[in-house]
């Protein structure tokens, strides 16, 4: 390359003349590295080098890798999917139960009709029409129904009765797992594609299989990302937050991690555990929560439990599944006085002892019922005086808090 065109920030792999067909991230692909790696960090030499490697088998190679990442047990198990022929009935289960519905159905395009494959309930038809008018939704009296849209079009549709007018929140859910749903089912369909004609493919239909494939994925993780910010703001609608409990305390989180020096992915896996905290809470019925008196033996053994019901829900979560650890042992105490096993110190997972923190925190800056929120220096002040707290994770927020503050003087 020029030395006037790297000043000008143009990329090794736009000029390089090793390039089959000027794709320009195949050196990236055949490094066989996984992820996308920083382009200044391959040097040409480098560049030649890998590109005199068989084109052909080194793009089958990575096609069998995404491939076997991204089959149907990863991307069509969505919500605790048990086996194939029961995921519809599941997610329907799964829905009714987080929104407090009457019952759900899933219905999946056949033949250009839009047919029953999974329910709740029998309360619906077994068949349905529905004109959705380029929205995401439609409501026809007490049953919204919810376009599972892909780039070929509406394929599916979760019809959910309720006994009232769907609350925002658990319509935005609803929408999130429908988009969620139909993404991976278009993944695993270009899956099945490419795995049928991989073999015989050229080189050039095999770097349009891989285009295609990673443009999905790149979906998937954006409608999954998406997926989880619904789910947080609907626990907290559940657990009747007045304010983003959830989302505060994950913010928290994330300035701790930040202060610490955390790397990016254990920073986000901290804070979608913290936002994810009490995920359990969205097993409940609302009713438990608007009580006002005492609650009965079996309500409130519920509610102490959610903390394992979240758990075994994130463990069916696929893509969560490395956040249990997190909020399975946010509870623990760093002196030793937590549950659910009493360990102690640093043999809490740093991230369990950073939302517990975090979590603690928010709770004492925030309005009670009982009382009213303390200032952020005096929450500190507690907090670090107490053995239940991690010393560093509490040296850190307040660290982050004074570095906020003299920001905004």
């Amino acid at each position: 390359m020029k030395n006037e065109e790297t000043k000008n920030g143009v990329s090794l792999f736009g000029q390089s003349e090793y390039l089959m067909d000027g794709d320009p991230l195949e050196e990236i692909f055949a490094l066989n590295l996984g992820d996308f790696i920083s382009e200044h960090l391959i040097s040409e030499d480098l560049a030649k080098k890998i590109s005199t490697r068989d084109k052909k088998s080194g793009i089958q190679k990575q096609l069998n890798e995404l491939i076997s990442i991204y089959s149907s047990q990863n991307t069509l198990s969505v919500l605790s999917i048990g086996s194939s022929n029961a995921i519809y009935t599941s997610i329907a289960n799964t829905v009714k139960q987080m929104i407090d519905a009457v019952s759900c159905r899933i219905y999946m395009k056949k033949d250009n009709k839009m047919m029953i494959a999974g329910s709740s309930d029998d309360n619906m038809g077994d068949e349905i029409s529905v004109n959705f008018g380029g929205k995401d939704f439609t409501i026809e009296g007490d049953i919204t129904y919810v376009a599972m849209r892909s780039a070929s079009g509406i394929t599916g549709v979760i019809a959910v009765q309720t006994s009232d007018t769907i609350n925002k929140e658990y319509l935005k859910l609803v929408i999130s797992i429908a988009q969620l749903f139909a993404t991976s089912m278009e993944l695993q369909a270009q899956v099945d594609e490419t795995k049928r004609i991989m073999e015989d493919a050229e080189v050039s239909q095999l770097q349009h299989l891989r285009a295609e494939l990673t443009a999905l994925i790149g979906d998937l993780c954006d409608y999954q990302q998406n997926f989880v910010e619904e789910l947080a703001k609907a626990v907290d609608t559940k657990g009747q937050y007045k304010v983003s409990h959830s989302q505060i305390t994950a913010d928290v989180a994330k300035l701790i991690c930040k202060e610490l020096g955390l790397n990016e992915k254990t920073t986000d896996l901290i804070y979608y555990a913290a936002k994810l905290q009490n995920i359990g809470k969205i097993t409940l019925p609302e009713k438990i929560f608007a009580e006002n008196g005492k609650l009965s033996p079996d309500e409130l053994k519920k509610i102490q439990n959610h903390i394992n019901t979240g758990v075994n829900l994130l463990m069916n979560i696929n893509f969560l599944s490395e956040v249990v650890p997190y909020v399975n042992y946010q509870t623990e105490r760093y002196d030793g006085s937590g549950k659910p096993e009493g360990l102690k110190g640093q043999s809490i997972p740093l991230g369990s002892r950073i939302i517990a923190a975090a979590d603690a925190f928010c709770a004492m800056t925030s309005d009670r019922p009982y009382r009213k929120a303390l200032q952020s220096e005096e929450a500190i002040k507690i907090m670090a005086s107490d053995s239940k707290w991690d010393p560093v994770v509490i040296d850190a927020l307040a660290i982050q808090l004074k570095k906020q503050q003299s920001q905004k003087h």
